[in-house]
């Protein structure tokens, strides 16, 4: 009789490393899916902010021809026909347009990146909690591979303990508690 319930824990045992296994492999899926897509968004993150700093060059660009040619205005303004006076205005108008025209984009621009950062950093924070529920899982492996070994149900029991490690990590990589 005592030889049929050894088995039956060990049966148990050995049905439970292998559910472990299973999660394990699950968990193994998500945290590389996470953590790929921090990666990507890292990358698109760069390319908004490098697109970002190609708009701030264009715009200051603009802005020192229109300072440039406001000088020049200044300097000459009373010797210029009415029509190269005009035709300066005209330019520094133009300036004016594409400096503002900038300033809009780059607006655009920086809320985009902004939106690329948040997103990389809750993908980093949810991979970052399933390798933390897969460190847990290979523990309760661990345990319940040495318990097998051993024949020792109270290393099974702590294997199956570091399981609520487990289930900590991964509901909050899916839930985000904290």
């Amino acid at each position: 009789m005592a030889e049929t319930n050894k088995e039956r824990w060990l049966s148990w045992l050995a049905l439970s490393t292998a559910f472990m296994a299973v999660i394990s492999a699950i968990t193994t899926m998500y945290m590389g899916k996470f953590s790929s897509k921090a990666v990507l968004m890292q990358g698109q993150e760069t390319n908004q902010w490098s697109y970002y700093q190609a708009k701030s060059i264009k715009s200051h660009t603009f802005d020192m021809q229109k300072q440039a040619l406001e000088l020049q205005l200044l300097a000459q303004g009373k010797s210029l026909s009415p029509e190269v006076f005009g035709k300066f205005t005209e330019k520094i108008r133009d300036y004016e347009k594409e400096i503002k025209r900038y300033e809009g984009e780059k607006k655009e621009i920086k809320a985009k990146a902004d939106e690329l950062t948040a997103t990389k950093i809750t993908a980093q924070h949810v991979g970052g909690n399933f390798g933390y529920g897969l460190l847990f899982v290979q523990i309760a492996i661990m345990m319940t591979s040495i318990a097998s070994l051993m024949k020792k149900k109270p290393l099974w029991y702590f294997g199956m303990a570091a399981m609520l490690g487990w289930l900590f990590f991964f509901l909050d990589a899916i839930y985000l508690f904290y």
